[in-house]
């Protein structure tokens, strides 16, 4: 059996890498007594994926990790004992159970994500900002400088810019996520500040992460925990 499971980050586990958020739920999952299924071989471990890691510094309240069960109880039952072992910067906000299959990983299925993007010193930006949101979006390229294995090249990240609207002293994006064409939040918000004729300083963004979503046939996107259902 598989199940899905969303927890939020927040507080001072926003500096907690990635690989150290894996052995803290590892732990967890046994002081919890869950049931988990281990892998063969001379070094079984824990049958567990996570979707998409987060950025070190980032919160979120949107992220999820797949879990293989040999047997459980309900999901609820579940969410109430990890909860009972977490920190109150990470809490478990959902445990659905979903196909075992590997086309319905999280990883696999990660299409797109939501974020709040806030700045640390918001008179950074001009005071007119927000009207030129849309002179911004209405680009049909928005190039930016991306690095890789063979060097610098020139990357148009509007496809990829699905939605971009202002939020108080920020900006609420949805972005292409996933193995391919991954869209970072603070790429697109750098973007806009260069726009703005701003070179933003290190560390001036503030990020959360609302949602992780996989695609639907018909083009849209689902939040990952909707496509599982809750055990009773």
């Amino acid at each position: 059996m598989r199940l899905r499971i969303k927890f939020s980050k927040t507080g001072s586990m926003k500096f907690i890498g990635h690989l150290d958020i894996m052995r803290y739920f590892q732990k967890a999952l046994r002081r919890a007594g869950i049931d988990v299924a281990f892998s063969g071989g001379f070094s079984p471990h824990m049958l567990m994926s996570f979707a998409q890691p987060l950025g070190l510094g980032a919160t979120s309240s949107g992220e999820y990790f797949d879990l293989d069960v040999n047997s459980c109880g309900t999901t609820a039952e579940i969410r109430e004992k990890l909860n009972a072992q977490m920190v109150p910067e990470i809490q478990v906000l959902q445990v659905v159970k979903i196909p075992e299959d590997r086309a319905s990983k999280g990883m696999t299925l990660v299409a797109a994500a939501d974020y709040l993007v806030r700045f640390r010193d918001p008179s950074l930006l001009p005071e007119h900002w927000r009207e030129e949101l849309q002179k911004f979006l209405g680009q049909e390229q928005i190039f930016v400088i991306k690095s890789g294995k063979n060097g610098e090249k020139e990357w148009d990240i509007r496809p990829f810019l699905y939605q971009m609207e202002a939020r108080e002293d920020g900006l609420f994006l949805r972005l292409s996520a996933g193995s391919q064409n991954n869209l970072k939040p603070e790429t697109a918000a750098e973007a806009f500040a260069a726009f703005l004729g701003v070179r933003l300083p290190e560390h001036a963004l503030m990020i959360h992460r609302e949602e992780l979503y996989a695609e639907t046939a018909a083009g849209g996107f689902i939040p990952l925990g909707e496509l599982g259902e809750e055990l009773e």
